[in-house]
């Protein structure tokens, strides 16, 4: 338990991570996890285009989202050794949820939503940046969408290293 622990904090900091890089010239630069009226605005303030943003969120995926399964996938099978589905599934939905109610409670909750650091002037008035059906499609993507991810993956697994 103490060793999923651990890789659960991994990917922690893998997303910690990529948002301190994503934000390293400002908060504009990760304005794609925002809702679309601050999309617009930053816009139309002439601090981005929609083309960068897009740019920026697929940057976030293949830096952050691919490292993150990546190391689950390593960590579970690898390290841990796991075998059959059971013993995967369980294993990545915990580190999986980890990292899902870090970025929802510290990242989302705290970082963006109690601090400056998120904060783009000349959009104060649109805050909270995250709210409404945003906030409950990532909710429903850390209970629901991870462990069907965890699912996806531990049936390859299974498939792929037999027991």
């Amino acid at each position: 338990m103490g060793t999923l622990i651990i890789e659960g904090i991994v990917n922690c900091f893998i997303v910690l991570i990529c948002c301190v890089v994503g934000i390293a010239n400002g908060p504009v630069g990760l304005v794609c996890f925002y809702e679309k009226e601050v999309w617009q605005r930053v816009i139309e303030m002439g601090l981005t285009t929609e083309k960068k943003i897009k740019h920026n969120a697929m940057l976030f995926r293949i830096f952050g989202i691919i490292p993150m399964l990546a190391f689950s996938l390593a960590a579970v099978y690898g390290i841990n050794g796991a075998r059959g589905f059971l013993a995967g599934f369980g294993q990545l939905v915990f580190i999986f949820l980890c990292e899902g109610l870090f970025d929802r409670l510290f990242i989302n909750y705290w970082w963006v939503g109690k601090t400056k650091a998120w904060v783009i002037k000349g959009t104060e008035d649109l805050q909270p940046y995250i709210y409404g059906k945003t906030l409950i499609g990532k909710w429903l993507m850390t209970l629901v969408g991870y462990p069907i991810i965890a699912a996806i993956l531990a049936g390859i697994m299974a498939l792929i290293i037999k027991a």
